[in-house]
């Protein structure tokens, strides 16, 4: 994966809307579903990989730096609402989103945490 797919590829997980794209991983949270199989091994490796294109980047843009806080903060918030309300959510995916919000902060920080 290069560096712009990662990129699209996390936007459009994160801030494309539900009706465009119904199965985009913020959509299946918010809707109280778990992730499409193998949507967390690719933001993974997309995130990894703008890690390393932005380790060195004094600034991160706007749209991208959204996304990120979708990961690392709403992700989060909509799995603890949906244990709250019930939702059987995979075994792995509080974890996962572990992995996801310490990459998050990898790339704003610009030190791997991971």
């Amino acid at each position: 994966m290069d560096f712009q797919t990662a990129r699209e590829f996390v936007v459009r997980q994160t801030l494309g809307t539900r009706e465009d794209l119904p199965d985009t991983f913020i959509a299946c949270l918010r809707q109280g579903k778990p992730p499409v199989p193998g949507q967390v091994t690719s933001l993974l490796l997309a995130l990894k990989v703008l890690f390393e294109g932005l380790k060195n980047e004094p600034t991160l843009d706007r749209t991208l730096t959204q996304a990120l806080f979708i990961l690392a903060y709403e992700s989060r918030q909509l799995y603890t609402q949906g244990k709250k309300a019930g939702v059987s959510w995979p075994p792995m995916l509080d974890e996962d989103l572990g992995r996801i919000g310490k990459a998050a902060q990898s790339i704003v920080f610009g030190e791997w945490m991971g």
